[in-house]
């Protein structure tokens, strides 16, 4: 049985979220200069809320019984097959290694662009998946 939803592992967005509160406990504790504890916290700050909002927005891509789940911050949105105009994986290179995103281009000129970080596995295996499930587009 394939898998059917996508997001953030689990053990990264732990480790993110540690390292924010390690951050925040060393700004706290031993930076002892203005700015460096500004800067400092807002660097603790951003890792405590991207770690928070990765884990509110899993799954981030999921195949329901209406179709197509993708989540956002503040809502989820159910895309049908017919409103699912392409998926695709774009490829190139960045900084000598290959990058793959997956887009799902949709019929009202959306644009949904996963990472690897937002499935949490490979573009490719989910690509794979969603066309085994009928999700090819038009």
């Amino acid at each position: 049985m394939q898998q059917t939803s996508w997001g953030p592992a689990s053990a990264g967005i732990a480790a993110i979220g540690f390292a924010g509160f390690l951050m925040a406990v060393a700004v706290v504790t031993v930076v002892t200069d203005g700015p460096g504890r500004v800067l400092g916290g807002f660097a603790a700050v951003g890792l405590l809320a991207f770690a928070t909002m990765s884990w509110v927005t899993r799954p981030k891509l999921a195949i329901s019984g209406e179709g197509l789940a993708v989540r956002g911050w503040w809502r989820t949105r159910v895309l049908r097959r017919e409103d699912i105009a392409l998926v695709r994986i774009t490829e190139f290179r960045r900084l000598a290694r290959k990058v793959r995103l997956l887009e799902v281009d949709t019929t009202d000129d959306r644009l949904y662009v996963f990472t690897r970080w937002d499935l949490g596995t490979s573009p490719l295996d989910v690509l794979d998946a969603l066309t085994d499930a009928g999700y090819t587009g038009r």
